[in-house]
């Protein structure tokens, strides 16, 4: 397991506290990240429904998913044998039977028919199908709104999720280092994304990589112009700029990373671009600290690109960790205007002040540790604009 049994009691712990002043008798947890962070199970199933049942009554919970998964359910949690339960095959992408038949049947053996049960409504896991048919097998039961129930917990990380998050920046900067030291003028972009996964999964001497939740994106030239492109077999040009977003990960744990990289000479556009959006971090990272509201960066942000004439519509960052494609996010706390939490210690974001343009972009990221007296990156790579290609010493 990746962390001790009492870390995992006492995230149940604390979770059941958030189901109590909900009202909540039983959580059926469907999104895989609060599955891992609760139970320890780690496996590529979610691709079919699995969960995990917390009762208010009952100390451990039980893990319900496809049978050929159940053994690693065995090999990846704490739970006892017995609390793993699983269902056919038969169930598994039919049009007869469902899933959520097989879970309404089980809450009926633990006498939880008639309870309040939450359900993670907002989740790419939970479908409006499962929905339907839980409530048409427990027709007395009062379904419920939990999500981001558990994501809420997990906001503040303790010293091993921390611990692991530093490992994943260790893996970051290598996987960073590699891409930018392979962009070339005539390189391909998907030799690029190639040389960047190798890296991410080898990791370190010390320690190997996980897949993270997000592919490389690395858009190049126009491109640059939005942030979410993946890669293309197309070669890059002279002139080209190439954002670069990566993050490592160890044992599901994140630490993204973004750079920008331009082949030959930048335009002053660029030039003016990169060094906005490099002063707009720095100020933020040097006004974090516990006790702020989240909109205080966002601020902060905003008025040191304004005096160039710059504005950013999309939040500035987000909390992050502890995920399962497609998304490292948390799904809580954003860094923009009008986000009131306030920050603590051992808080983690990315904080992501890209801007895009018409025509272009320029992304600096860093995911970042609320510390008890400001902030820190896990990462260190310069922020600041790379510069490839023969012709500068022309």
């Amino acid at each position: 397991m990746s962390f001790l049994i009492t870390e995992y009691k006492e995230r149940i712990r604390k979770t059941k506290e958030r189901m109590m002043q909900k009202g909540i008798d039983v959580l059926l947890v469907t999104d895989p990240a609060n599955l891992n962070y609760l139970s320890g199970y780690d496996g590529w199933s979610f691709y079919v429904h699995q969960m995990l049942v917390l009762m208010i009554d009952e100390e451990q919970p039980k893990w319900i998913g496809r049978g050929q998964d159940a053994n690693g359910a065995k090999a990846t949690t704490w739970l006892s044998h017995e609390n793993i339960i699983s269902y056919p095959d038969d169930y598994v992408h039919s049009d007869i039977k469902h899933p959520m038949d097989f879970v309404a049947d089980r809450l009926k053996e633990f006498g939880k028919a008639n309870s309040s049960i939450g359900v993670e409504m907002e989740n790419y896991y939970f479908t409006a199908k499962c929905y339907q048919q839980l409530k048409k097998g427990l027709p007395n039961a009062s379904l419920e709104d939990a999500t981001l129930l558990v994501n809420w917990v997990r906001l503040i990380k303790s010293e091993a999720e921390i611990g692991y998050m530093k490992r994943a920046a260790k893996i970051v900067e290598k996987a960073m280092q590699a891409g930018i030291e392979l962009i070339e003028e005539g390189v391909r972009e998907c030799d690029v994304a190639a040389k960047i996964f190798y890296t991410q999964i080898t990791g370190t001497e010390e320690f190997g990589g996980d897949y993270p939740s997000i592919v490389p994106l690395l858009p190049s030239g126009e491109k640059t112009s939005t942030p979410h492109l993946t890669w293309t077999d197309e070669r890059y040009k002279d002139g080209d700029a190439v954002i670069l977003e990566v993050a490592g990960c160890y044992k599901r744990y994140h630490s993204p990373l973004a750079r920008t990289v331009q082949i030959g000479r930048p335009t002053e556009e660029m030039k003016t671009l990169s060094s906005v959006a490099v002063e707009g971090i720095n100020a933020c990272l040097d006004m974090i600290r516990p006790g702020i509201a989240c909109e205080e960066i966002e601020e902060t942000w905003r008025k040191t690109i304004e005096k160039s004439g710059f504005v950013k519509e999309s939040r500035l960052g987000y909390s992050m960790g502890c995920n399962y494609p497609p998304d490292w996010g948390e799904h809580t706390v954003s860094i923009r205007k009008g986000d009131k939490t306030i920050l603590q210690p051992n808080m983690t974001f990315h904080l992501i002040p890209g801007l895009w343009l018409d025509k272009y972009g320029f992304e600096v990221s860093e995911s970042i540790r609320i510390t008890e007296n400001g902030c820190e990156t896990f990462a260190n790579i310069p922020r600041d604009l790379t510069l490839k290609g023969h012709q500068l010493s022309k």
